[in-house]
Formats: structure tokens, C-alpha cells, sequence
């Protein structure tokens, strides 16, 4: 195999622009330490989250109001930036990691800090894909407006399954929300302001079954849990809100996973199996997945890279 003599070696390469990595690049920037960020795009998840209410010192902003203050904070400093790519693999070569990108480009580094959170969790049913961006959507926030007086479905019972209801709410005539289980996991604020809000209607123990349509989304076709009994519901839209799936799949095997294909980490520096990468953010087995805490796992691994850097020198 022919030698590949790297022309630049970054101090730390960032793959990721969510809370994560961004506040890792600004960490990292204060600390003079040659950083390249890496990303498809500042948006991610948070970007399309509608009102947050739980992030300290910035009270009901929304989450893309939110990821530009992150974004206009990061450019602040000297970084390289490289916006539009998505990362595919990462080899370890000798001491030196290789990064490669989508477009066949190639960056080395002698630490990495994964933050590529996560991506939408599919239901695997019959139509899902069929309609995506037809009516099947996993992005409120993108698409509410398009549903304005008609009529739409939720899946999901957790924070984001709510949330969505709420800020399609504004558009929708009726919005119907689906969650599997005998309970809801949204927080207590939540679910307080789901059941005041009029064109909101809950169901538990609901498993969609088939999403049905000709050129778009007519109706779904869901089970009752409890009676075992399947029926049909007229919607014009399908909005998926299970949970993220961490986005690791460039990785392959270099480092150790969890069953959910989440990178396992140190808790104590957020460093992998493999000295030298560290993981911050939703894309490591870390329990909670919150804005703060991403930002906060950011932090930690921009400064534990840093020490890694040092005793590298030392050495």
C-alpha cells in the first residue's frame, strides 16, 4: 500500500456543529491549539427544536435562534472551519489520525473529538419511506407550516413527540399523538401544556401500522394495544419523533460501542478505547441527552485533548 506523508497535521480535528463540537472548537481556540472543525452543518438537532426553556441564562429561545449564538460565538475565534462535508471514515495511522470526507479529502490530526450526535430513528413500516417528504416528516420545525389547517399525526411520547405537537399545533387543525407504550416520558411542563391546548389529543398504548397515500400522505393506519382492533385515521401529515440513533457508522470498529451503537467513553476525560479520539455530546453512551450536558461533554474533551497534546510533547 503506498505511504501517505500527511502535508498538514492539525493539533485536534472536530467532526461535528452541534453544542458539542462547538463548544469544543471554542475551548480548544482559547488554548491556541491548531483545530480544524468539521461539519455538514450548524444545525443538527437543536436546530430543529421549537421553544427552549431549559437552558440557563437564555429562556425561551428557539433552537435555531439558539445554535446561531453558538455559531456566531465560535467564529469569534481562530478556527478553521469547513462547513459542507460529512466525515465517512477514520484510520489510525501510527500516531496520526486520517479523516476522510464524502468528497475524498483527507486531513490528519493527532486527536479527534467525535460530536455527530445523532440521527433520526425510523419506524420501518410500510409507507415510511415511501412518503418521506411527501407528508412523512422528522423535522417539525422545518415543516409545520405546510400542514396549516389540516389535519396530523405525531409518534412519540417523549420530550421531542411533544414538543412537535405543540409547534404543529400552531398550524394544524387537529393534531393526534400516538405513543406505543401504557405511558407518556415527556416532562411534567410538557405534558401540562399538550393537555391545555385544545387541538392536541393523546393516545396511549397506539402503534402506527402503515402509512397510506397516492402522490402524498391520506391517511395512517394504527392499532389499538388494548382492544387489538386496527383502524384508520384521515391525516394529511406524519411527523416521527422516537429518539436519535448516534451517528458512528464512519468509525466502523476503532472504537468500543455500546448495543445502541453509542461510543463508549471514560466519564471522567470523555476519551474512547482509542487514546487520542473522545466523544462528547449525544453520539457517546452517555445517559442524558440534553443541550447543556453536550455542550458541558464538549468542554471536558477539548480540555482532556489538550492535556493528551501535552504529554504527547512531553514525551
Amino acid at each position: 500500500m503506498e505511504k501517505i506523508i500527511p502535508k498538514k497535521i492539525y493539533d485536534t480535528i472536530i467532526i461535528g456543529g452541534g453544542p458539542a463540537g462547538i463548544t469544543a472548537g471554542i475551548y480548544l481556540a482559547r488554548k491556541r491549539v491548531l483545530t480544524l472543525l468539521i461539519t455538514r452543518d450548524f444545525l443538527g438537532q437543536v436546530a430543529k427544536t421549537g421553544l427552549i426553556d431549559n437552558y440557563p441564562g437564555l429562556p425561551n429561545i428557539t433552537g435555531p435562534e439558539l445554535m446561531q449564538k453558538f455559531k456566531e460565538h465560535l467564529k469569534k475565534f481562530e478556527i478553521e472551519i469547513l462547513e459542507g462535508e460529512v466525515v465517512t471514515e477514520v484510520r489510525k495511522k501510527d500516531k496520526v489520525f486520517q479523516v476522510i470526507t464524502f468528497n475524498k479529502k483527507s486531513f490528519f490530526a493527532k486527536t479527534l473529538i467525535v460530536a455527530t450526535g445523532g440521527e433520526y430513528r425510523k419506524l420501518g413500516i410500510e409507507g415510511e419511506k415511501e412518503f418521506l417528504g411527501k407528508g412523512v416528516s422528522y423535522c417539525p420545525i422545518c415543516d409545520a407550516p405546510f400542514f396549516k389547517d389540516k389535519q396530523v399525526v405525531v409518534i412519540g411520547g417523549g420530550n421531542s413527540g411533544f414538543q412537535a405537537a405543540l409547534e404543529l399545533a400552531k398550524y394544524a387543525k387537529k393534531v393526534y399523538l400516538f405513543e406505543k407504550s401504557n405511558t407518556f416520558r415527556a416532562d411534567e411542563v410538557l405534558q401540562e401544556e399538550v393537555k391545555k391546548n385544545p387541538k392536541i389529543e393523546t393516545h396511549l398504548n397506539t402503534e402506527l401500522k402503515k402509512i397510506i397515500g397516492g402522490e402524498k400522505v391520506q391517511a395512517v393506519i394504527f392499532e389499538d394495544l388494548l382492544n387489538k382492533k386496527t383502524y384508520q385515521m384521515p391525516c394529511s401529515g406524519v411527523f416521527i419523533q422516537i429518539g436519535v440513533i448516534a451517528a458512528t457508522s464512519f468509525l466502523k470498529k476503532l472504537c468500543k460501542f455500546n448495543r445502541a451503537k453509542e461510543i463508549k467513553v471514560n466519564p471522567r476525560n470523555f476519551q474512547t478505547s482509542v487514546p487520542g479520539i473522545f466523544a462528547a455530546g449525544d453520539v457517546n453512551a452517555g445517559k442524558y441527552k440534553q443541550i447543556i450536558i453536550a455542550a458541558g461533554e464538549g468542554a471536558v474533551a477539548a480540555l482532556s485533548a489538550y492535556e493528551y497534546l501535552k504529554s504527547l510533547r512531553i514525551k
